[in-house]
């Protein structure tokens, strides 16, 4: 799939939260921008061979700008700090999507629960869920009132939401919102690793939708021994030896690839497996699809046997 790439203008700069740094981006000829869902994130330039994915949270109807939000985070890599610091208004910026990992199923009820800047692919989630008619809520938590980003704009679904501060009501309550789950319910969540590893926890199985910001810790019994892949269109084969990703290999082997995070989190990388095992280590990934075998993310993911055969 060919994604769209361009560079961008921002159109507008403004303050979601503290430390969070909201960008409205157009088109520098006013061209519309590619429709979008729900869940979407774009990738974006921050250096060279740099890149980060920001969620679009403003509304898919809307083609003259998309909007992201942007948390400065002090023990970054630096991506935060270049957004917040060097992307003024006129300024340009080179963006790669939309691409969509965490998409919004259709379904009678919804249970949101989002926690610091995981409120940004939630935002849209919300207005098309109202705009279908489904029953939804949405427990949104941080560490302070101040620091929780677009709380103005979801007054206007008043007692659905439920804003819970850190310093004012602590860790977030989970039991009201996953305990006696309906049938017909589906539970999105996104924000840091701890919250979604609660939350996992707490669900029934097959109900849960998460979006993660970091990788997931490793499930004990991978192994990091060697083995090949067969590079089928390419008509290539590479060894991938212990300590080294798949992507590396294909990537020594001259065969160009997309990809991004590095970290199993963007799904950029995410290839056709026609042939072998792969040992997923993503955090993109549903169980469903893991169980299937049919694609992997090779920037972390491996191969339980000897050989796999990829749609490169």
């Amino acid at each position: 799939m060919t994604l769209y790439e361009a560079e961008l203008v921002v159109d507008r700069r403004e303050t979601a939260a503290d430390g969070v740094l909201s960008l409205a981006l157009r088109h520098p000829l006013g061209e519309p921008l590619p429709v979008w869902e729900p869940g979407a994130h774009i990738d974006v330039v921050v250096g060279p061979g740099l890149e980060r994915q920001y969620s679009l949270c403003g509304d898919p109807a809307g083609r003259a700008v998309w909007r992201i939000a942007v948390l400065r985070e002090a023990g970054g890599r630096g991506g935060s700090a270049y957004v917040h610091d060097e992307l003024e208004v006129d300024a340009k910026v080179r963006v790669r999507g939309p691409r969509n990992h965490f998409r919004l199923e259709p379904a009678a009820r919804y249970r949101f629960v989002a926690g610091g800047i995981g409120i940004t692919p939630i935002l849209p989630m919300l207005a098309a869920a109202e705009q279908a008619g489904a029953e939804w809520s949405l427990l949104y938590g941080g560490r302070t009132r101040n620091s929780m980003a677009f709380v103005g704009e979801l007054g206007r679904y008043g007692d659905r939401v439920t804003i819970a501060p850190e310093d004012e009501s602590g860790l977030l309550d989970l039991a009201p919102v996953l305990d006696d789950v309906p049938e017909g319910t589906l539970v999105y969540c996104c924000g840091p690793g701890p919250l979604l590893d609660a939350v996992e926890a707490r669900c029934p199985a097959g109900i849960l939708r998460v979006e993660r910001f970091r990788p997931k810790e490793a499930e004990p019994g991978g192994t990091d021994t060697g083995f090949e892949v067969v590079l089928a269109r390419s008509g290539r084969t590479v060894a991938v030896p212990p300590g080294r990703s798949v992507l590396d290999a294909v990537r020594t082997a001259a065969v160009e690839v997309l990809y991004s995070c590095t970290e199993g989190t963007c799904g950029t990388c995410e290839t056709d497996v026609l042939e072998g095992e792969p040992d997923h280590r993503d955090a993109v990934l549903t169980d469903e699809e893991r169980a299937a075998g049919e694609t992997m993310l090779i920037c972390v993911s491996r191969c339980r046997g000897r050989r796999l055969v990829l749609d490169l």
